[in-house]
């Protein structure tokens, strides 16, 4: 058996991550030994009597900033720890997190150490002890613990053994470049609307079809930017050609 999938969440506010990381898939994966979280309170590594961690802004400003002392100590401790794990910084300033980068991340088995951003940001002089920084879209948070949860749950999905069904990370949303297909279980009718026929014939031909039709259709109605980027097939040409009723 592989050893687990090691992550490292550097933050202020510790509380806000071990809940999260301890539920669900997240939590069963860890009992499982296939992933393997650590949460480190900065804090811990600032000294004096109040352990201060932030401090004006050089230059005047609003806000304060991280200190780079406690947040540097804190990333050594952590490297030291998970030797050759990539060291990365949730901030607006990275490039943007996407499926691909989940899947290119976890193919790094010497694990993540995620850092956790505050207040206006952190000093400068950290960026030299970083691998980089990665941000999840075009807005701000109120700190980096949110978008490294993110990160964690997209990753974790991702390590073999972690999902139940081995299909599952590959027909999601994303994986191919197409949003995934609807869903639906049991009753066939709620409130007059039915499960749509082909789900419910039995025919597995037939729903791979619908399926695929679907994912179609839907990322061209609502993700036109990436129904751009899509490769249609021959069998994709043919499939858009056709009604619903007919698939």
């Amino acid at each position: 058996m592989s050893p687990p999938y090691p992550v490292e969440i550097l933050t202020l506010f510790p509380g806000m991550v071990t809940g999260y990381l301890g539920a669900s898939i997240l939590g069963k994966a860890q009992e499982k030994g296939l992933l393997a979280t650590t949460i480190t309170d900065i804090r811990e590594y600032a000294e004096g009597k109040h352990r201060v961690t932030d401090d004006a802004p050089y230059g005047g400003g609003a806000g304060m900033v991280m200190k780079p002392e406690p947040l540097v100590a804190a990333i050594e401790a952590a490297k030291a720890r998970h030797p050759g794990a990539r060291v990365l910084l949730m901030s607006p300033r990275g490039p943007t997190f996407t499926q691909a980068t989940a899947r290119e991340l976890v193919r790094h088995e010497a694990g993540l150490i995620l850092v956790c951003g505050r207040y206006e940001g952190v000093d400068e002089r950290v960026m030299a002890h970083l691998d980089g920084e990665l941000s999840l879209g075009d807005f701000v948070l109120t700190g980096g613990e949110l978008a490294a949860m993110t990160v964690v749950d997209a990753v974790a999905r991702l390590v073999p053994g972690v999902l139940g069904n081995v299909d599952s990370s590959v027909t999601e949303s994303f994986e191919e470049g197409l949003l995934e297909h609807p869903q639906y279980t049991r009753p066939p009718v709620f409130r007059g609307v039915e499960v749509p026929a082909a789900l419910q014939s039995g025919d597995h031909a037939r729903i791979a079809r619908w399926r695929r039709w679907k994912s179609l259709v839907l990322t061209h109605e609502r993700r036109p930017d990436l129904y751009a980027r899509v490769v249609l097939s021959k069998a994709d040409q043919k499939l858009l050609a056709r009604r619903e009723e007919e698939l």
